[in-house]
Formats: structure tokens, C-alpha cells, sequence
């Protein structure tokens, strides 16, 4: 029973670590025939918050089906002060650099870029948390950085990367962001369940960016976009918000949080293929060298003994 606990895990995680690397050509795409970066943020949040309140009522009803006590989950003022600046990290400024970032930079530089955030975690950590910095990790940081500065420095340097400078650092800006949210936010994350914690931050978001989307909600031309950039923008709601997140606390249960972490690195093979096969991306040795520097930065962190394991997420 526990290994089929296990594989159901793993399987989980794969789930969730292929729709992610997944969104990132397919958004790419959708936003390059006639949805824009901010219209994109506003279907995310507002489309995720939608899916997240359906679902809590779905559980509500489940649990008065098999008449069971439902357990409610008290949110105190002080609660909602807590989920809303986790809104802002998790969700606003980390989306808002992410998804106008990729906007302007090739799918795959957004995807590596991704794979900096459980570094930029660590050295939060140490700060915030007071976890240990060890040799290990202190290593991982600098061959992490090196990967990321090899993406950016190519961009600068007009190396044929298909990334653009100023997106490539919106990017690293949201892995930060992300990073402020995993560290800062922690205990009231721990608190409640999965779905309450983000029906309330999608909704809080779409509350923040839904209001600067509406003057381009009012000029879009909604008759001339096609059936697949409707389709690609479903998946990033559908999938790489909703069913991806689902998915990851589901694995969260049975695995350890580094085994978690570590299938966070899938999402740059996954988008560097889908990116090659689909024509909206290209793979070269900057990109090759980026990603054997930050997976091995990565590792050394995960290998290094800390206070306790930290978590990683998209």
C-alpha cells in the first residue's frame, strides 16, 4: 500500500512538472496571436479563482454527502492581512514579471529561469529562517548564479538565444517574488488546506490585477483570435494553474518535500522540447550550459543538510 502511495506520488508530480513546462511555450504562443501579457495575468487569476471556489464547494459537498463534520477553517482578519500579501508575492508580482517576461523572452530562458527560485529560497531561508549555509550550498548558489548569468549575458550580447535582456530579468524578478512568499509566508501557508489558501490569494489577486486589465478587456478584438490561442489559454488556466496545483499538494502528502522539489527541474526539458517541435523557441549551447549550472547548482542544494526541507512550487 505504501509503495502504490508512493508511485500515486510520483505520478503526481510528474503530472503537475509537465504542465508547467508545458505552459510556458503554449502561453508563449497564445500570447504572440492576440492575447497580451496583462489580458493573460487576468485570465489566470480570475479563471484560477473561479476553478478554486468550484472546488471547495465540490469537497463542501462531498464531505455533507458522507455526513461527515466538515472541519471549518477559521480565517481571522489578521489571516486575510497574511493571504493577501501572499497574493501579492505568490501571484501578483510573480506572475505579473512571469507571464510579461515570457511575453518578451523565449519560453525556454522563462523555463530555466524558473529553476533559479529554489536557490533564491535558500538564501532567504538562511535569512528569514535561520537555516544553516553550508559549503554545499553556498557552491550551489554560485553554479546556479553562473547559469542564470549565462542566459542573461547571452541576451545582452545578442548571442541567438530568442530571449530579449529585459525579460529574462522579469523572470529572475519573479522567481525572487516567489521566493519572498515561501520563506516570508510559510506559517499561515501551513495553516490551512491547499484549496482554501488558494481560492482566497486568487481571488485577492484578481481583485488587484483584474481592475488594470479592463481598459485592454474593452478594446480586445475577441472575434479575431483563433480557436487554438483560446485553447492554449484554457490549458494555462485549466492546467498549469488549476489541475497542476492540485496535483503537487496531492504529491505533497506521501513524498518527502526535496523528492517534490526536485521535479521542479522537468519544467526546462519539458518546455525545450514542446518550444523546438511547436517553432517558437531554439536550443543552443547557452541554453545547454545554463541548464547543466543550474541543475547542478540545484542538486548540491537539495544534498546539503539543512534545518529542515523546504518546498518548491510554480
Amino acid at each position: 500500500m505504501k509503495q502504490r502511495s508512493l508511485l500515486t506520488g510520483h505520478l503526481c508530480m510528474m503530472g503537475a512538472s509537465t504542465m508547467w513546462g508545458l505552459m510556458a511555450p503554449l502561453g508563449k504562443d497564445a500570447m504572440a496571436n492576440g492575447i497580451s501579457g496583462l489580458e493573460m495575468i487576468c485570465f489566470r487569476v480570475t479563471g484560477g479563482s473561479i476553478c478554486f471556489w468550484l472546488a471547495s464547494f465540490v469537497v463542501l459537498l462531498l464531505n455533507r454527502d458522507k455526513g461527515a463534520e466538515q472541519t471549518k477553517e477559521r480565517i481571522t482578519p489578521k489571516d486575510s492581512a497574511l493571504l493577501f500579501g501572499a497574493a501579492l508575492f505568490a501571484i501578483v508580482f510573480n506572475q505579473c514579471n512571469y507571464i510579461i517576461g515570457l511575453s518578451i523572452t523565449s519560453p525556454l530562458n522563462a523555463s530555466i529561469m524558473t529553476t533559479i527560485m529554489p536557490i533564491f529560497t535558500m538564501i532567504l531561508a538562511t535569512i528569514v529562517l535561520k537555516e544553516p549555509l553550508t559549503s554545499k550550498k553556498f557552491l550551489g548558489v554560485i553554479l546556479g548564479a553562473c547559469g542564470a548569468a549565462t542566459l542573461i549575458l547571452a541576451s545582452a550580447n545578442g548571442v541567438a538565444s530568442g530571449g530579449v535582456l529585459k525579460g529574462d530579468l522579469m523572470c529572475v524578478a519573479a522567481q525572487f517574488s516567489y521566493s519572498i512568499y515561501l520563506t516570508a509566508f510559510k506559517s499561515v501557508i501551513q495553516k490551512f488546506t491547499a484549496i482554501t489558501c488558494m481560492k482566497w490569494m486568487m481571488t485577492f489577486a484578481a481583485l488587484v490585477v483584474v481592475p488594470f486589465g479592463i481598459p485592454q478587456f474593452m478594446e480586445l478584438d475577441w472575434a479575431s483570435i483563433g480557436n487554438k490561442t483560446w485553447a492554449e489559454t484554457a490549458f494555462v488556466v485549466v492546467g498549469g494553474t488549476f489541475f497542476s496545483f492540485l496535483l503537487s499538494t496531492n504529491a505533497q502528502k506521501v513524498l518527502r518535500p526535496t523528492v517534490v522539489a526536485m521535479y521542479n527541474y522537468m519544467q526546462p526539458i519539458i518546455a525545450c522540447m514542446v518550444s523546438v517541435l511547436i517553432g517558437v523557441g531554439i536550443f543552443g549551447w547557452n541554453q545547454l550550459v545554463a541548464i547543466v549550472l543550474v541543475f547542478s547548482g540545484v542538486y548540491l542544494v537539495n544534498k546539503s543538510k539543512a534545518k529542515d526541507d523546504g518546498q518548491a512550487c510554480k
